[in-house]
């Protein structure tokens, strides 16, 4: 005899039957993936909160900033969601549709949309 995954209880039907009912199976798989579950939705909070920053700190075309500015805001240069070089050599750093490049003395350009400036 064969016991449920999740609760251990007997099964009874099939002989490839893993769990006694719908509710354990799901909670046994859940359980199983919640490591995972949490670390994609931690990023995707983070992904979701600095494209809010940007945007805020961008209300129209482009916008200027400091790196100090984004880190007081909580911003997280470790999450992007794609990189764009310039035909200059610049890269900007999207998150989403918007983007930021990186200038002297710790300034930031942050441009709305997929626009670049060549």
């Amino acid at each position: 005899m064969k016991n449920c995954l999740e609760c251990n209880n007997t099964l009874n039907g099939r002989i490839d039957k893993k769990f006694c009912s719908d509710m354990c199976r799901n909670s046994f798989n859940n359980r199983l993936n919640s490591d995972s579950y949490n670390i994609v939705r931690n990023m995707n909070n983070q992904l979701r909160k600095n494209r809010r920053i940007l945007e805020v700190l961008c209300p129209d075309e482009k916008s200027k900033t400091t790196k100090s500015m984004l880190i007081s805001k909580g911003f997280d240069f470790n999450l992007i969601t794609s990189i764009r070089p310039t035909l200059k050599g610049s890269i900007y750093h999207f998150v989403y549709d918007y983007g930021y490049l990186e200038l002297e003395n710790d300034f930031y350009l942050i441009v709305k949309g997929k626009r670049l400036e060549k």
